[in-house]
Order: structure tokens, then sequence, then C-alpha cells
């Protein structure tokens, strides 16, 4: 009786949300995740009023086809369910090929990375931090994206005469190192007893 009454009361509901999905279906509109790749990447119009401004520095727009992403299982939190799901997100490239990428770029992620890089020159980023798949690939793509600007960022020219207060400093601290060093060998003297 009870299964009677929970069926009558889940009929009505199940009705409206299957109207509400042919609506949409009729519509022409898709669902998509909150994790799906075009809402966490936008992709970008030059010119367009909600384009970045000139003064921050523009993003790495990585070529999706150009990339390989494999899935497979997660260590990371979820309990059974990284045992049920291909979560863990692996992301690889051949490095020295990628043209979207300058030159000079290439080879300074290949020094910086060169753990990351297996024998046939693939650079390899993967991520299990989330539980879902759409995500760790996002976070993937934002890896690559770090390693690319870490790669070119040029060096700090330090000048000469911060080089010179530098030395200067590490000079006065090994003299007070040295000096206190005294003071205390001389307590130590003093603290001993005089047998002759």
């Amino acid at each position: 009786m009870a299964a009677q009454r929970l069926r009558s009361l889940c009929r009505p509901r199940l009705g409206l949300l299957a109207a509400w999905f042919s609506q949409r279906a009729a519509a022409g509109t898709e669902y998509r995740s909150i994790y799906s790749l075009d809402k966490l990447y936008p992709p970008r119009q030059e010119g367009s009023p909600g384009a970045p401004e000139q003064s921050q520095p523009a993003t790495l727009d990585i070529p999706m086809d150009r990339l390989t992403v494999t899935y497979c299982r997660s260590s990371g939190p979820g309990g059974q369910n990284v045992n049920k799901v291909n979560s863990k997100a692996e992301v690889r490239f051949h490095l020295a090929s990628a043209d979207w990428i300058p030159e000079a770029t290439r080879e300074k992620m290949a020094l910086m990375n060169r753990n990351r890089i297996n024998r046939a020159g693939e650079l390899i980023v993967n991520s299990e931090e989330s539980r879902y798949q759409m995500r760790n690939l996002a976070i993937c793509l934002e890896k690559i994206r770090t390693m690319v600007t870490e790669a070119t960022e040029q060096p700090k020219v330090v000048s000469k005469e911060t080089t010179q207060m530098l030395i200067e400093r590490v000079e006065k601290m090994n003299r007070e190192r040295l000096r206190q060093k005294k003071i205390h060998s001389s307590i130590k003297r003093s603290r001993k007893a005089d047998f002759d």
C-alpha cells in the first residue's frame, strides 16, 4: 500500500521532468555540466566587451586536437567511487612538434620538466585531485599553461649595487657569528677549573 502511494506521488513529478527535457530537446539546447570544458574555459572572442584587457597577459590557447587525453581510475578521494569511475585525467603531447608554443619556450620547458617527458618526447601531465573527469582535465590544462608561463618568464637581472649590498650583509653576518663564537668560547674557558 505504501509502495502504491509512493508511485502515485512520484508519477506527476516524473512526467514534469520528462516534459522539461523534451522542451529543451525541442529548443535545441543540450545539458552541459558545470565542469564541461566550454564552461571552465570559454572560448575568447577578439574585440568582444568581455575580452581581457591588453594590460593583462594573454592566456595560452591550447589546441585540444593536438593533445592526447586519457582517463583511468584514480587513487584520490571518493571511496567506492574511485573503484568504479575513470576520473584521473592524463594529458600528453609531443613537445618538440608543438608549434603552438614558441621554440625558445619549448626548449626551456624541456629543461625544466625533463622528468615529465617520456622517451617518445611526450610531455605528460596528470591530475587526480577531483572526483570529476572534466575538472581534472581542466586542472591538467591549467598546469600546462603554468609550465608555459614559467618557461617564458625572463630571469631578473640583479644590479651591481644590489649584489654589493648582499655581499656586505653576508660578511657582516659572518663577523657577528665569529664574535659570538669567541664570546661563547671565553665563557667556557672561564668555567674550567685550574688544577695546577
